[in-house]
């Protein structure tokens, strides 16, 4: 079965500490796990008026179709309970992108957000 080399961004502003840790413990025990970037505080993008976000990257293998994965990635959201109605630059428990995916470079934040650059690159 083929595996995927995934890279997701993973971001959180609402107890991050607890949220991202939640999030990597989900992915370590329900997916291969390679690496994990150091997290970077950021401000806020879109909506200035909340607390400051922690970004970093997550490098996994996946035996699933990239389609399923990022269903499976909204679970994970939805688990650490992200409140959909929110704005979307609102705060968020947990925020989990796909930006890499066998090699290509998915989503254009990467050219766009230094911080989610920086971390890809760190575990890349």
């Amino acid at each position: 079965m083929k595996k995927h080399e995934c890279i997701i961004g993973i971001g959180s502003n609402i107890e991050p500490e607890q949220n991202i840790a939640a999030a990597l413990h989900f992915l370590r025990q329900e997916q291969e796990f390679v690496s994990v970037s150091s997290m970077i505080k950021t401000s806020p993008i879109g909506i200035p008026d909340q607390s400051d976000f922690q970004n970093g990257a997550v490098k996994i293998l996946t035996t699933m179709e990239m389609a399923d994965f990022k269903s499976y990635l909204k679970d994970i959201e939805n688990r650490l309970k992200r409140d959909r109605t929110a704005p979307k630059f609102g705060p968020r428990t947990i925020d989990l992108d796909i930006v890499i995916w066998d090699g290509e470079i998915i989503d254009p934040d990467y050219y766009n957000r230094d911080f989610l650059r920086v971390a890809v690159d760190e575990i890349v």
